[in-house]
């Protein structure tokens, strides 16, 4: 089996290295089967994609939508490389599986309009599959509704008119959708359990998601939950792209 491929943007090692762990334990890959790149740390070296399966994009603490005179160096950078990246993804329909961060690269690449309007704290939200949700082949097995942990700044407010919509929320409507056959995005994180959760809201306690003094009542809240059915997204896409 070729490997898959996770891009991953988060500077703190601690949250870098919770995220890759959640995805091989959620993916079942084994690491020699998920070849991580930080793409903050360094420039993405060239890529060849006929030797992987699929890409992965995780989560990031950078926000898509911000004035560019508020993103660093190194967001721009991302962004840039991101771009580039998904001008070869897109037209080949490579298979492509972006998570919170996703709806912004994903999202903006192809037209949306991403903003702040339908921004969530870090928690658990009740998601709801739309009609063609249940018929996609990635949410094959999953209820229609579905606890899932979620945190963002920014989100989807209108989606490119040739986009499925597959799953939305009361307080975000766009919470995953398709582009082509093979190109997805989720604002929610379907790498993320309770003990994920915990350890971000403990990172990121002072990075705007959240007031830092309520950083203790979250994580009590986090306990409260359990965010199983979105790790389904992950085996299926690489029961489905595994080649």
């Amino acid at each position: 089996m070729k490997p898959f491929l996770l891009l991953a943007s988060r500077a703190e090692d601690a949250a870098a290295e919770d995220e890759y762990g959640a995805y091989l334990r959620y993916t079942g890959l084994e690491p020699e089967q998920l070849h991580r790149i930080r793409m903050e740390a360094a420039p993405l070296p060239e890529l060849d994609l006929t030797k992987y399966s699929g890409v992965i994009v995780g989560g990031s603490p950078f926000t898509s939508s911000d004035p560019d005179e508020h993103k660093s160096a190194t967001q721009h950078r991302v962004e840039r490389e991101l771009a580039a990246l998904l001008d070869r993804i897109v037209p080949g329909d490579f298979p492509f599986l972006g998570a919170c961060y996703g709806v912004g690269t994903l999202g903006l690449h192809q037209g949306a309009v991403i903003d702040r309007t339908y921004g969530e704290g870090l928690g658990a939200v009740m998601i709801s599959l739309t009609p063609e949700g249940l018929q996609d082949p990635l949410l094959k097995g999953m209820p229609e509704q579905f606890i899932a942990f979620a945190g963002h700044k920014e989100a989807c407010t209108v989606l490119p008119p040739h986009a499925v919509l597959l799953a939305s929320s009361a307080a975000c409507p766009v919470q995953m959708f398709r582009i082509r056959t093979n190109l997805y995005a989720t604002q929610f994180h379907p790498e993320l359990d309770a003990d994920g959760l915990i350890t971000r809201i403990d990172i990121y306690r002072h990075a705007g998601y959240f007031p830092p003094e309520s950083a203790e009542e979250l994580m009590a809240s986090a306990r409260g939950f359990s965010a199983t059915e979105p790790m389904a997204i992950l085996r299926n896409f690489v029961e489905r792209y595994a080649a």
